[in-house]
């Protein structure tokens, strides 16, 4: 709708310039992108190749060297909390990270789980490999502290989730479903930086991240905290608290831009649903100027639209395991 509010106003974007525009042909495609509701799901799955990219290499061959050893008798117990549709598990067994596991995949969306029944085999078995995919709806914390769960599993995934917990409360939960000398595998675990480029106001881009970071260090869900814009630099406190040891630590930065031909694969909608999402997070912020942030808004679809954005979100990946 910010393509509708904007002509209504008569509030044209800016170019990188600053001289003022108006590109009815441009626009009139930028109407799918401010009207539409867009779909997470489409959105896991656009973001997959940029998780590929952006996963650091170092810390993910230290968990390969940290796994125990697993057998057909013997297989690991891997659980993976907030699991999406499933883009890890792909992962893992494209990587062939592991042999032979039982893999419960945690997600609290329902229809995430569905898509993720609909887009992996839960019973992969060939060659030398038989990995038991496990999906199950449910919500993290809750399923950390069931009875059965405790002290009962080998590996702990987390991908693009950690930052949506408040650490100090959760942390010390997921870990203790470890068991002794259990390994952990904590990725794009976000930590304080959210770049667009090209700019169009740099003092009111800059307004805007710090805001939009704000909003994760506010964010309450369920009653509880639920996040932290700098979690990927406090998560070495709080897993030393936790009675955890670090491994291997490393950037995990997203990097989106466009080659001569366009955004690889779905990329596109990757960046159309992050710009929207920035725009739901601050659409109420009375701190900002309104029409003027709408207008901002409208003119990063267009860069999108014209291949011209890039977009940078550092993280960190973190493995390492807990104390026997």
């Amino acid at each position: 709708m910010a393509f509708l509010w904007a002509i209504a106003f008569g509030i044209c974007p800016q170019r990188p310039s600053h001289s003022l525009f108006f590109n009815f042909a441009e626009h009139t495609k930028l109407l799918i992108h401010t009207s539409t509701q867009y779909s997470f799901i489409r959105y896991l799955a656009a973001k997959k190749t940029v998780d590929d990219r952006a996963l650091n290499a170092h810390v993910w061959n230290t968990l390969v060297n940290a796994l125990p050893a697993a057998t057909p008798d013997h297989s690991l117990r891997v659980l993976e909390v907030g699991a999406g549709i499933g883009t890890m598990v792909e992962r893992v067994v494209e990587r062939k990270l592991l042999k032979y596991a039982h893999y419960k995949a945690v997600d609290e969306q329902a229809d995430n789980i569905a898509e993720m029944r609909r887009r992996v085999p839960l019973n992969i078995c060939h060659d030398d490999m038989h990995i038991v995919i496990d999906p199950e709806a449910a919500d993290a914390l809750e399923f950390a502290v069931r009875p059965e769960n405790r002290g009962t599993w080998d590996v702990l995934i987390a991908h693009a989730f950690l930052d949506l917990l408040d650490l100090p409360s959760a942390l010390p939960l997921l870990l203790s479903c470890l068991r002794p000398g259990g390994a952990f595998y904590f990725t794009i675990v976000f930590d304080g930086a959210t770049i667009l480029q090209p700019e169009i106001d740099p003092v009111f881009d800059a307004q805007i991240a710090t805001l939009y970071h704000r909003t994760m260090d506010e964010r309450i869900t369920k009653g509880r905290p639920s996040g932290d814009s700098r979690s990927g630099r406090q998560l070495f406190e709080h897993l030393r608290r936790a009675g955890a040891e670090v491994l291997a630590a490393g950037s995990s930065d997203w990097v989106v831009f466009a080659r001569p031909s366009g955004y690889p694969d779905d990329e596109a909608y990757f960046l159309h649903f992050t710009v929207d999402t920035m725009h739901g997070a601050l659409r109420n912020r009375p701190e900002l100027d309104m029409p003027r942030f709408e207008s901002w808004i409208v003119e990063r679809h267009a860069q999108i639209e014209r291949g011209e954005l890039v977009y940078i979100a550092h993280q960190l990946d973190v493995a390492g395991c807990v104390r026997g």
